[in-house]
């Protein structure tokens, strides 16, 4: 007899999980962006906090009622896979991998380039490029992050708890001191919203917002370790949001309001961070508070490294999920049968993390990028959720959402809104890179006669659709476009075109749909009167 296929150990309690969702939120966002943010709005910054925090809870709750009912391992890529056929599962594993393998980079630059302002040797020039020593200490970061990874997910689970609750202390301290010295009148002297609401828009999508909250998908990609993951994943994801929100707006209130009045007094929010480019760190320096300045330091060593050590661990697992979806390389969908973990793709993260390091631009510079390459990721989600509606609604859900007729196409719209404000000059390439690999990818399988051709056109074409026409209305509108739409008309045609494109995929699930036996090791084929587990609902 053939010895069992190693499995992952579902061990990952609920303060593990919640700690992993916040960790994973809190990284180097809230060391760089108070002062990003404040420069592109004004004082308005808290609204922006708020708005994106809004935001991403619709997302989540969308996770949940899918992560409840399909808990597995690079579940984020494996829903619109199950839902859409394997263009959507290919396309996701492409975007999301790379996403988020740069991400782990971008949080290991963050954390040297924090620690440069101490240890001398690290940084090169004002733009934050590393010297040779300073890469040669984020290698060996990121060696330490990959140890740890294929150590098990015990392992992972207690470095990350102990890093989580630093991380958590620290801003803390931080809002407590700073508040001792607001200055009210920092809120109102140079205007609330100085800028306009279009800077609200702006701050939200490239601004650092999104990108310091997108932080909910790590815990989708370690359902398979995840103890009673229908209540444990759906209460986790909640709370990382809810916390992450408190801590992110305390901090930018405590920002803006203890800024010195004399560095307003030239040019008002404009250009603060040019004078506070590391916000904590030299705004305490400014006020004679050393110590302060000192500990935000340790903790933004601490905290980046944390982050992209969760991400690291998410990237693997995602590489895992994709290799099962059948549309990428099957060799990396093995478990190491002593720990339990997806070895191999944490080799291949890892040299995708040494390739994100090399000489590229700036933290600030890749945000946009990033982050836009993020909310894509999250944006099919919704869609997916609402076919499944459809398509399996003898699906268990453990955990349901009520409203997912209006929270549905809400949520695209509010990703798709995301996407249209990182500007021009990003999805000009971001999507005609996706656009592309989509018409490739039905291409490759038509000439080799793989699956069921006619029926994965009409079961993903919406998603070529909706690239195909957030290009254009990206080049028409007034974020780095050609202004041929005013705003907010530019705003509502995202809408309009939104709610049209998620109503075509709501309707067109794969008719040769494979969904999972949580309970079972073999996947089964959905009908729409299979119920695949009988759990107690709990709604929203």
């Amino acid at each position: 007899m053939a010895p069992p296929s190693p499995a992952f150990n579902r061990s990952l309690s609920l303060l593990d999980l919640t700690l992993l969702g916040f960790g994973a939120v809190f990284g180097s966002g809230w060391l760089f962006a108070a002062s990003h943010v404040a420069a592109i709005v004004g004082p308005a910054s808290i609204i922006s906090w708020i708005a994106g925090g809004i935001a991403v809870l619709f997302l989540g709750l969308i996770y949940c009622e899918l992560a409840a009912a399909l808990p597995e391992a690079g579940g984020m890529i494996r829903y619109p896979a199950y839902a859409h056929g394997p263009l959507l599962g290919a396309l996701l594993g492409f975007i999301t991998v790379i996403a988020y393998s740069s991400l782990i980079s971008i949080e290991i630059i963050a954390a040297r380039q924090y620690a440069g302002s101490w240890i001398p040797g690290l940084t090169a020039n004002s733009a934050g490029d590393p010297t040779l020593l300073g890469w040669a200490v984020q290698v060996a970061v990121l060696s330490g992050m990959l140890r740890i990874n294929i150590s098990g997910v015990k392992t992972f689970a207690l470095f990350n708890n102990i890093i989580t609750i630093f991380k958590f202390v620290v801003p803390m301290l931080v809002i407590g001191v700073l508040l001792l010295f607001l200055h009210p009148g920092n809120f109102t002297t140079y205007g609330f919203m100085p800028f306009g609401w279009q800077s609200i828009e702006g701050a939200v999508s490239i601004g650092g917002i999104i990108f310091a909250y997108l932080g909910l998908t790590p815990i989708i990609a370690v359902a398979s370790e995840v103890r009673n993951p229908q209540r444990t994943i759906p209460i986790a994801l909640t709370l990382s949001i809810f916390l992450a929100a408190f801590v992110y707006v305390l901090l930018q209130v405590a920002f803006v309001g203890s800024v010195p009045a004399g560095m307003l007094a030239a040019h008002g929010w404009a250009g603060i961070d040019r004078l506070l480019p590391l916000p904590f760190h030299d705004i305490a320096m400014t006020l004679g508070l050393g110590w302060l300045g000192f500990a935000v330091v340790i903790d933004a060593v601490v905290s980046p490294t944390g982050t992209g050590n969760i991400y690291m661990g998410s990237t693997a697992r995602i590489i895992y999920a994709w290799s099962h979806s059948g549309t990428f390389l099957p060799w990396f969908g093995h478990l190491d049968p002593r720990h339990s973990v997806p070895r191999r793709a944490a080799f291949l993260t890892f040299g995708l993390g040494v390739f994100w390091m090399l000489p590229f631009p700036s933290w600030e510079a890749l945000i946009g990028v990033v982050s836009s390459a993020l909310i894509m990721s999250y944006a099919f989600a919704p869609v997916a959720a609402a076919a499944l509606r459809h398509a399996a609604p003898g699906l268990a859900r453990p955990f349901r959402v009520t409203c997912i007729r209006v929270m549905g196409p809400v949520s695209f719209m509010i990703a798709s809104l995301i996407v249209f404000w990182s500007g021009w000059h990003t999805l000009s390439w971001l999507l005609s890179v996706q656009l592309l690999f989509g018409i490739i990818f039905l291409a490759i399988r038509a000439l080799r006669g793989t699956g069921n051709m006619g029926e994965d056109i009409r079961s993903s074409a919406w998603v070529l659709a909706y690239f195909a026409g957030m290009l254009v209305l990206s080049a028409c509108g007034t974020f780095e476009g050609y202004a041929i739409m005013a705003h907010p008309f530019d705003d509502m045609m995202v809408v309009i075109f939104a709610g049209l494109i998620f109503v075509w995929g709501e309707h067109v699930a794969h008719r040769d749909m494979q969904l999972p036996d949580v309970t079972a090791d073999t996947p089964q084929a959905m009908t729409p009167d299979t119920v695949i587990a009988n759990e107690p609902v709990v709604s929203l």
